[in-house]
């Protein structure tokens, strides 16, 4: 009878105890998510005062011209204020929220791993626009990729080609990069590394994404060979010195992928024109990349025989039976590498996309993509107040002219 009511005792404890808990850690995230909220709620500061919080004398907005102001909500650049010249147009840049309720405030940039629903410019006036700057999959942040936010902007700057400004070929550098020979090795030379080398490799360090890449390489590792390097389905090591993921673009590391004939570029997430230096380090390197991820991704490659294309619907083994008949025969290996080794680039809209774009990636000589972004909402909000002006004035004329018939 003691015994029980011991029992009965301990587990009416163990009840207390996890409800106590539950109240506590309830009222913790209550706290947390009120100073969430009243971070970026709290009221501003009158007209006056705002052109002097939080700036330095030298970040201050310029007196003597009026410019539209342009406010960093989640920042990416840390820039407390500066005269940003795109083309004939100037506009002025700030993380400085206390701006949101100025005159002369006509957007809000938003970087799209920091984007949160709960902390927004709010109210948005009728001359606020927004523009989001979202480099990164919907792995990333999801809620950016639900018709109800992606609509409350005015201007982006993402992968999808359907952005204001596409970031679709931001991990490659140029044309010349891609048709280089410089990391290209002799067909005679793979097949000797044959010898000690798998004839597909794998590199990869972020496992169970949500492609669910890994459970398929995994079935491949079944029927071929794979010389995995990275933490995920880890089988074989890399020099000391490149174990960083930091030397990912070490030339060092570079030449190790470049003995292969194939290497497994899995996309994290499975969407259009989301293509990362998954695809472009194998084809710059001259290795065939067996590819899995955009599904349009025939409308990127250089040529139409540049990559394997993983048939999601078709079973690895399936794959592996296709990778070891080229690996045995040159001749059908070489029509991937035939673009490669000619330096001829024949997908006219990839050229046209690294020609045309107006932004550099590693090059010193252009503007990088936050650069671009910031300069593309610069001129869409000059275009936006010309229009406006336009409009005012041909509405003026009309009224006067209707003035003078009566």
């Amino acid at each position: 009878m003691a015994r029980l009511f011991v029992k009965k005792l301990l587990a009416l404890c163990l009840c207390v105890s996890a409800f106590l808990f539950l109240i506590i850690t309830y009222q913790v995230v209550e706290e947390l998510s009120q100073f969430d909220r009243t971070a970026h709620t709290l009221p501003l500061v009158d007209r006056e005062e705002m052109t002097r919080v939080q700036a330095h004398p030298d970040t201050s907005p310029p007196k003597d011209q009026w410019y539209p102001f342009i406010v960093w909500w989640s920042p990416l650049t840390g820039e407390l204020g500066r005269l940003g010249e795109c083309g004939n147009n100037r506009c002025f840049f700030t993380i400085n929220k206390s701006y949101h309720s100025h005159p002369s405030t006509q957007a809000f940039l938003f970087y799209g791993t920091d984007f949160n629903v709960d902390s927004l410019p709010l109210p948005r006036m009728d001359q606020h626009q927004w523009a989001l700057f979202h480099e990164e999959s919907p792995k990333n942040n999801y809620k950016l990729f639900h018709k109800p936010v992606i609509t409350l902007f005015n201007h982006t700057a993402t992968f999808s080609h359907h952005s204001h400004l596409p970031l679709t070929t931001q991990h490659l550098e140029s044309l010349r990069v891609l048709t280089s020979h410089a990391f290209l090795l002799p067909q005679a030379q793979k097949n000797h590394l044959r010898r000690t080398l798998a004839p597909v490799v794998y590199v990869q360090s972020d496992c169970d994404p949500p492609s669910d890449r890994d459970t398929y390489v995994w079935e491949l590792m079944k029927h071929i060979r794979v010389d995995s390097y990275g933490q995920c389905l880890h089988n074989k090591d890399l020099p000391a010195h490149l174990r960083e993921s930091t030397a990912m673009e070490d030339q060092g590391f570079y030449r190790i992928l470049a003995q292969y004939k194939f290497i497994l570029a899995f996309e994290n997430a499975v969407c259009d024109d989301y293509i990362t230096e998954k695809l472009w380090r194998p084809l710059k390197l001259g290795v065939v990349p067996v590819y899995y991820g955009a599904p349009n991704i025939h409308t990127w490659l250089p040529s139409n025989r540049s990559a394997v294309v993983v048939d999601p619907h078709e079973p690895p083994e399936k794959l592996a039976q296709y990778l070891k008949r080229l690996d045995e025969n040159d001749g059908e290996y070489l029509t991937y590498l035939d673009w490669k080794l000619r330096r001829d680039v024949s997908n006219q809209r990839l050229v046209k996309e690294l020609t045309e774009r107006t932004w550099g990636v590693q090059d010193v000589t252009q503007d990088n993509f936050i650069d671009a972004f910031e300069c593309m909402v610069c001129n869409r909000v000059w275009e936006n107040i010309n229009r406006k002006k336009k409009m005012q004035n041909l509405f003026g004329m009309h009224c006067n002219r209707s003035a003078v018939h009566l």
